[in-house]
């Protein structure tokens, strides 16, 4: 019993670390919302998404982040809450609920130019919950070398990530399942290559590198870590030998995944 309020402990105050250094965070590009078909559906942090809640979906903040949105073409704002990973889109850096969209004012238009900003509590106000960190990507600025396995995941049933539809989450009843050709292979460690994102659910991870693969075009890796003792599953795309080019596939592919970055998978 110890042990576990102890590890709930750490994994709390490592949710808090991380948040806290999340705050400041700025970013401008487009918003879009989510659709009506994913109400109830389960979200990266395993919440279930509600169109009533005010929170959104981002590719690198930690869960539980607060960050006030800001609608540049008419100055309206709003908080919302990280719970969940996306937008898989091009060009979009956000994705919020519908309520969130009414507030700022483009449901009728889909898409819109936003300014985010990472914020405390003390700045969103006492009302405004933080939920734990319990699935999805971690900031890491320097990945340890372990193993990859390269994969090929390809699902039977295509995923939509238009405008208004953030990537689909893993289904959570046999009516919305939804069924990936996955091949694997274990290999060492070597060159350089360009992170998309990390997951702590297996499941996240398998099907965004479905995802990711069918945007590129190209094989993707997935490595297995540990990370401040919680298993984190990396997915990077290419295999370079040099760190200039793994650079110059970064600088390419950035405007469709933002906040990607070279590693170095030399043990």
């Amino acid at each position: 019993m110890t042990k576990h309020i102890i590890t709930a402990a750490l994994l709390s105050l490592a949710a808090l670390t991380l948040r806290a250094q999340a705050e400041g965070y700025t970013q401008e590009g487009k918003a879009s919302f989510y659709a009506d078909k994913f109400e109830g559906r389960t979200t990266a942090s395993g919440e279930r998404y509600s169109h009533k809640k005010a929170t959104c979906a981002h590719l690198t903040l930690p869960f539980g982040t607060l960050v006030r949105i800001t609608n540049l073409s008419n100055n309206a704002s709003a908080v919302v809450r990280v719970n969940d990973r996306g937008p898989f889109a091009a060009n979009r850096i956000i994705d919020v609920s519908k309520s969130v969209a009414e507030r700022l004012g483009f449901v009728s238009d889909g898409v819109v130019d936003v300014r985010i900003e990472a914020i405390s509590a003390d700045e969103a106000g006492a009302n405004q919950p933080v939920a734990p960190v319990t699935a999805g990507r971690t900031v890491e600025p320097k990945p340890v070398a372990q193993p990859a396995v390269h994969t090929s995941a390809t699902p039977t049933s295509s995923v939509n990530t238009t405008a208004k539809q953030p990537a689909l989450p893993m289904a959570t009843d046999n009516s919305e399942s939804v069924l990936y050709d996955i091949s694997a292979k274990r290999v060492e460690p070597s060159g350089f290559a360009v992170q998309i994102a990390s997951y702590r659910d297996q499941a996240s991870v398998i099907q965004h590198a479905s995802e990711v693969q069918e945007q590129l075009g190209e094989r993707v890796r997935i490595q297995a870590a540990t990370l401040n003792g919680d298993r984190v599953y990396r997915l990077m795309v290419g295999n370079f030998s040099s760190r200039k080019d793994a650079e110059r596939y970064r600088d390419k592919i950035g405007s469709r995944f933002a906040g990607c970055f070279v590693v170095n998978l030399q043990p």
